[in-house]
């Protein structure tokens, strides 16, 4: 069955199909994280318009000053319906470990990360679980940018941010095949989530980014699920001015932390020749060209032809060379899931015996 029609919009299923895929998701372990943070004037609409075939949900109040856990709590009826509350601030990122961890304990094995501010429909909560059910991948993503009409709605500034802010990521993360990685609708398998819940991942603005960069690192499979955006009366805490700088920061520290660490660590391969020789032969032509514009004796001062060929010569080379490595890390996007391995190195070292 397609996730999605052409044009992004939710497959048409017949109601006899319905019932059934109903039931088949309802035997899939989901389970809804929710981050608060001033969204008690937008969680009751969020809570109501949760599937009843999710599993069970939980609500991380991440120190609201508006008190949204508490608010949480009594719009809700569902059996499994939790509320954690952060006795300090830990940032969107902080919340959504805190989410996971809860949600693995209760034995979820699918979860769902959904923000509070009511940005993102709930109708896609299918086609966003059912790659991770069928095997196919570890963790999927909503990307508002699949369609024209996606991104109607979206303020410009928010388009252009979120279009630089994709190419940093795919650079720093190795997910070529995939875009908007700030879309906070997300869903994980749980093994991922647990293991993910160990590592050093950013608790603010940039836990979008570097999810994907770590899970880069485990070699997880990410795939896309086109939806549009909702923007309706919400405020955003983003700013774009805010962030973009930083983020080119972290992606930068990132990227090379990848290169390091893939490239030259765990595996050397002909990329990595290429990308230390290209970086090599484009300095030292930039540096060539450099000395002699600031020994030249004056303006008309013209380099020789052999200056010119020594000094422009590394440089193309350089670029063939970066290129050339560049389309190769393209070609090296993670394919197999993970998490079957996860799940069986975690049952292997809970009946291994201890020393």
């Amino acid at each position: 069955m397609s996730v999605t029609e052409p044009g992004g919009r939710p497959p048409f299923i017949m109601p006899t199909e319905r019932e059934a895929l109903r039931d088949e998701l309802a035997e899939m372990g989901v389970w809804i994280v929710i981050p608060m943070f001033r969204v008690k004037n937008q969680i009751a609409d969020v809570l109501a318009a949760i599937p009843d075939w999710v599993e069970g949900v939980v609500a991380v109040d991440d120190k609201c000053p508006e008190g949204s856990g508490a608010f949480a709590t009594t719009c809700s009826n569902r059996p499994n319906f939790h509320v954690i509350e952060h006795a300090q601030n830990q940032g969107v990122g902080g919340a959504v470990m805190t989410g996971y961890r809860k949600c693995c304990e209760l034995g979820a094995r699918i979860i769902v990360k959904v923000d509070g501010d009511n940005q993102m429909d709930l109708r896609w909560l299918g086609p966003l679980v059912l790659p991770i059910a069928s095997g196919v991948a570890d963790y999927t993503k909503g990307n508002r940018f699949s369609s024209l009409s996606h991104v109607k709605g979206m303020p410009f500034i928010r388009l252009f941010g979120n279009s630089a802010l994709s190419l940093m990521s795919k650079v720093s993360s190795g997910y070529w095949n995939v875009f908007d990685p700030t879309n906070g609708y997300t869903a994980i398998h749980a093994e991922v989530a647990r293991e993910l819940a160990t590592r050093n991942v950013a608790k603010r603005y940039f836990f979008e980014s570097d999810v994907l960069y770590h899970l880069g690192a485990m070699r997880a499979v990410v795939r896309d699920v086109a939806m549009p955006a909702i923007y309706a009366d919400e405020e955003s805490n983003l700013s774009v001015r805010r962030v973009v700088l930083p983020f080119l920061f972290y992606h930068t520290r990132n990227a090379f932390k990848r290169f390091v660490g893939h490239y030259i660590i765990r595996n050397f391969t002909v990329a990595t020749l290429e990308t230390i020789f290209g970086m090599v032969l484009i300095v030292f032509g930039a540096m060539v060209a450099f000395r002699h514009f600031v020994t030249r004796a004056d303006a008309f001062d013209i380099a020789s032809p052999g200056l010119v060929m020594l000094s422009a010569l590394p440089v193309m080379l350089g670029v063939q060379l970066l290129l050339a490595a560049l389309n190769f890390d393209i070609l090296n996007v993670p394919r197999d899931p993970i998490y079957p391995q996860l799940k069986l190195m975690r049952a292997y070292r809970s009946v291994a015996p201890t020393t």
